[in-house]
């Protein structure tokens, strides 16, 4: 992919900090790269700091701590089945912070909210929960802000973006393509040169797939995600510090993040970024929380 910006920048040695009465945990996990046809030409471990939000009843909530950096967010001009709502690429700065490992998944919306709205709900406690509206998510979050005692929210979309990425640059974090073995989706089309597979037809269990180099799972497909910002035609005008833009004539349009379960692949490309209604109620859309965190602010080449 060409660009003229510079190069992503991670300070990986100095990790958010975790929030008051939390102790962090080290996690190891494996991370794949992908050739053009989607098949795996590296397998490495790495690692990510967590804390963990227990729920009640054995219900837990993982967030990963993602450290402070410079991005390129949106696509470049020679990205296939790009959009226009994803342009200009620029260089934007992200504080650090924490993000849920996976989405909400519906044993944790209901020991929060004591409801389950999703459609997949047969054994589907580690499913993410969908069929939430925008409303119903923030709702979620200030419910658990109030039960833990921790500020939670949805993600700006310029930090939704930082985390899939992970420092990568090509349209999936595992590489140039994608495919049904890396992440759920509609398997009957490819992207690029890409092989076909299982098309699923419904939600799979999170943590399924391989995760990104900050240890994220499902940023790919499965359900939509939705983020706090209202949504823009393009990037003009843009803030540059990962926070929220709800600036704008949109302002009933909100942004969703990561494609789903019945989607294309092109739709689940780090840099999709299509529009809903608020309001809209979907068993392809659910969420993922935020914890804003203190961090140092160095920084050292992503690498």
């Amino acid at each position: 992919m060409e660009s003229d910006l510079p190069e992503p920048v991670i300070d990986f040695t100095n990790p958010p900090l975790a929030p008051e009465g939390k102790i962090l945990e080290a996690k190891k996990f494996k991370v794949v790269t992908v050739n053009n046809f989607g098949r795996i030409a590296n397998r490495e471990t790495a690692q990510a700091q967590q804390f963990i939000e227990d729920l009640g009843n054995g219900v837990v909530l993982e967030m990963v701590g993602i450290p402070s950096g410079e991005f390129n967010m949106g696509s470049p001009k020679d990205e296939a089945q790009r959009f226009n709502s994803e342009q200009p690429q620029r260089q934007v700065t992200v504080p650090a912070f924490f993000i849920g490992k996976y989405a909400v998944t519906q044993a944790q919306y209901q020991a929060i909210t004591g409801q389950n709205p999703s459609r997949f709900n047969e054994n589907g406690a580690n499913h993410p929960a969908e069929s939430v509206n925008w409303g119903e998510a923030i709702t979620f979050c200030e419910a658990l802000s109030q039960q833990t005692g921790h500020t939670y929210r949805l993600p700006s979309e310029a930090e939704w973006e930082y985390a899939c990425r992970a420092g990568t640059e090509t349209p999936f974090h595992f590489g140039p393509t994608i495919t049904p073995d890396l992440a759920n989706y509609n398997g009957n089309l490819t992207y690029g040169q890409g092989l076909k597979g299982n098309y699923r037809e419904q939600t799979t269990a999170v943590g399924r797939f391989p995760a990104n180099r900050f240890g994220l799972y499902d940023m790919h497909g499965n359900v939509w995600e939705w983020c706090q910002d209202a949504w823009q035609e393009s990037y003009e005008g843009a803030p540059f510090d990962g926070s929220v833009w709800m600036e704008g004539k949109h302002q009933t349009l909100t942004v969703l993040r990561g494609g789903s379960w019945y989607d294309r692949p092109s739709n689940c490309r780090s840099a999709s970024r299509p529009r809903s209604e608020a309001d809209n109620r979907s068993y392809g859309v659910g969420f993922r929380v935020c914890c804003t965190a203190s961090r140092k602010q160095a920084k050292v080449p992503y690498g």
